[in-house]
């Protein structure tokens, strides 16, 4: 779980200075979504990674992008939190902008 974290960390904290349009949340605010269930998290590091590790209510994102629609909620501003592996990593981005698409306004 340690080594999950400190990826997480990087990952995170990398995707809004590389992308600059989704807003940044720490690990910490992470793991209290997760618990508390009060964001949809999704996980865009591939299934096989997913099977290895994923915080914990995280969504695989490669075995729902086809109805990625039907899986996340009615409500268009719940918080939607997407997340892939490491600083140079922009997968993320991919869930975050179907989301977007789909008229999420919290992503």
């Amino acid at each position: 779980m340690k080594k999950l974290l400190s990826f997480l960390t990087a990952a995170l904290m990398t995707s809004v200075v590389m992308a600059g349009e989704f807003a940044d949340i720490s690990i910490s605010e992470v793991k209290a979504l997760s618990e508390s269930k009060k964001a949809v998290i999704i996980d865009v590091n591939g299934s096989e990674s997913y099977a290895k590790g994923h915080v914990p209510g995280a969504l695989d994102y490669a075995a729902i992008q086809a109805k990625l629609a039907d899986t996340l909620p009615k409500d268009k501003n719940a918080l939607i939190v997407a997340y892939c592996g490491g600083p140079a990593c922009k997968a993320y981005q991919a869930a975050a902008t179907a989301a977007q698409k789909l008229g999420y306004k919290n992503v």
